[in-house]
């Protein structure tokens, strides 16, 4: 009995009290996913509110009597007059390396079905771009694998480069393609041990769009190896609109931590339009004053705060980049509408994708003319450059021409042969999704393209004769790509290398 009464004269001896001092307020108002709460006089914007239950919401309007909240999450079991309390925490989500091969929600949590993800970092969702003085120019290629890409409209390492295009005209294609490329170029690295390469991790955002199409992607990434490389993080079209305005925000947090670590990150944005329609949906049912085409007039600057936290660190910070592929798309070819013009003003160039050109079967179907790299070119290895310098240009002058020849009018001999080359060049670029090609095979068909070692080739037969040539290379003369890869410069040694294994090539199939 004393043993007892001694233990609960410890207790009350231990016992301290004390005031604890809480922000409550109370529910006004809830409907479509927004709550109005009166008495959260000291909320924060973006702060996370505690309704219970497990419900959390984020403060977004601050007003003099009320705060304007949505909920993340399923809001039916929220009432009118339930107390609401602040936490004094940001909206963050998991980071590392630990998510990647997973597919997750816009908080971070799995979907995949693969048991719970063991992160220990998090990551605020909103974060101030790093300055200028943190950045150093791009200088690194991101090697897609696409050949239009990374000869004429090359990306680096940090670079923001805008896919714009009608629907179904392969915007989403180009960006899994990319992936794959870099998660066979990682993989490539580990099995030899290389440790010069820097590997490139990549994060899909998936944003309103259909359940099929992102199992589709989930599916090719897995069926080409890509996705222990990827993060895949989804905001479907049956998501709400809250979820579907976070999801990049959320995307770019994870790419953000392999950045400010010293790695290298890819991240797309699937898509930036729906994104902006999901972004109005959550400003009018806010009651934010709208704008044009009912757009909030902050719809700019929540594209640039996004995308501006894409960048190349410098040595001292860490020499980490995050690279964003945005994808737009445009109601027939109108690319002067207001996202579109919004976000290409933001970004450091575009991929222009035409409907007519996807129709004719000229796939990817690139724009050359509307298309452009204000970056990429800096980074591009020195083997592509030599050869890639006039293709673009002989391109161009090709479309032009090509539009000219068709009043049947007699054409000189000079005009005769850029068509000829231009057709060529279009069979050669002319590429099956999910199959990207290795830079140093690239370098080596674009210079056979320039040294005339295609001239002679029916238009028809220009793809067959590419193919026979690849596999030859990639048997044969595995230590000539080799030495490609390696050199990343065609010398002249090895420009006499080139021409000996091309002219042994023309006599095998003559």
């Amino acid at each position: 009995m004393s043993n007892l009464l001694q233990e609960i004269e410890a207790q009350i001896a231990g016992l301290t009290t004390g005031l604890q001092r809480q922000n409550v307020g109370t529910v006004r108002e809830i409907g479509d996913g927004v709550a109005r709460i009166e008495g959260l006089t000291d909320a924060m914007m973006n702060e996370m509110l505690d309704f219970g239950n497990g419900v959390m919401g984020l403060a977004l309007n601050l007003e003099e009597t009320e705060l304007g909240a949505i909920i993340l999450g399923d809001y039916t079991g929220i009432k009118e007059g339930q107390e609401v309390r602040t936490t004094g925490k940001l909206l963050q989500v998991p980071v590392g390396k630990e998510l990647l091969g997973r597919v997750v929600n816009t908080l971070g949590e799995p979907l995949d079905g693969k048991g719970p993800i063991p992160a220990s970092t998090y990551y605020p969702v909103e974060k101030i771009a790093p300055g200028i003085i943190k950045r150093r120019s791009v200088n690194q290629p991101v090697q897609t694998g696409i050949m239009a890409i990374d000869a004429m409209i090359p990306i680096g390492r940090g670079q923001r480069e805008l896919i714009i295009g009608d629907r179904s005209t392969g915007k989403t294609t180009l960006g899994i393609d990319t992936i794959i490329n870099n998660a066979r170029l990682n993989r490539a690295a580990e099995e030899a041990g290389d440790t010069g390469y820097r590997p490139l991790y990549s994060i899909y955002v998936a944003i309103g769009q259909k359940q099929s199409n992102i199992a589709n992607v989930i599916r090719v990434l897995e069926e080409n190896g890509a996705l222990p490389y990827t993060i895949v993080v989804v905001a479907a079209a049956s998501d709400s609109a809250t979820s579907q305005y976070l999801a990049p925000f959320a995307g770019c947090a994870m790419g953000e931590w392999f950045m400010d670590h010293g790695m290298d990150a890819l991240i797309i944005y699937d898509d930036l339009s729906k994104h902006a329609t999901a972004y109005r949906q959550v400003s009018l049912v806010l009651k934010r004053p709208s704008g044009r085409e009912a757009y909030p007039g902050d719809v700019f600057y929540l594209h640039s705060r996004l995308l501006e936290r894409s960048a190349r660190l410098n040595e001292k910070y860490g020499n980490g980049s995050l690279t964003a592929l945005p994808i737009i798309e445009t109601q027939m070819g109108d690319v002067s509408a207001y996202i579109p013009t919004n976000v290409i003003s933001i970004t450091d160039g575009q991929i222009y994708l035409e409907t007519d050109l996807f129709y004719q079967g000229i796939r990817p179907a690139i724009s050359v003319g509307l298309s452009v790299s204000r970056v990429g070119s800096a980074a591009q290895i020195k083997a592509m450059k030599q050869v890639a310098g006039r293709i673009k240009g002989d391109l161009a002058q090709f479309r032009e021409l090509a539009a000219f020849a068709q009043f049947g009018s007699d054409l000189d001999a000079k005009t005769q042969a850029l068509i000829a080359r231009g057709k060529r060049i279009v069979e050669i670029f002319k590429q099956p999704q999910y199959q990207p090609v290795p830079v140093e095979l690239q370098v080596a068909i674009l210079w056979a393209v320039q040294n005339n070692f295609l001239d002679d080739v029916p238009v028809e037969q220009v793809k067959e004769f590419q193919n026979r040539l690849t596999e030859f290379l990639t048997t044969r003369k595995a230590e000539l790509l080799a030495r490609l890869a390696r050199e990343k410069e065609i010398k002249p040694d090895l420009a006499e290398a080139l021409k000996a294994a091309l002219t042994e090539f023309k006599q095998l199939t003559a």
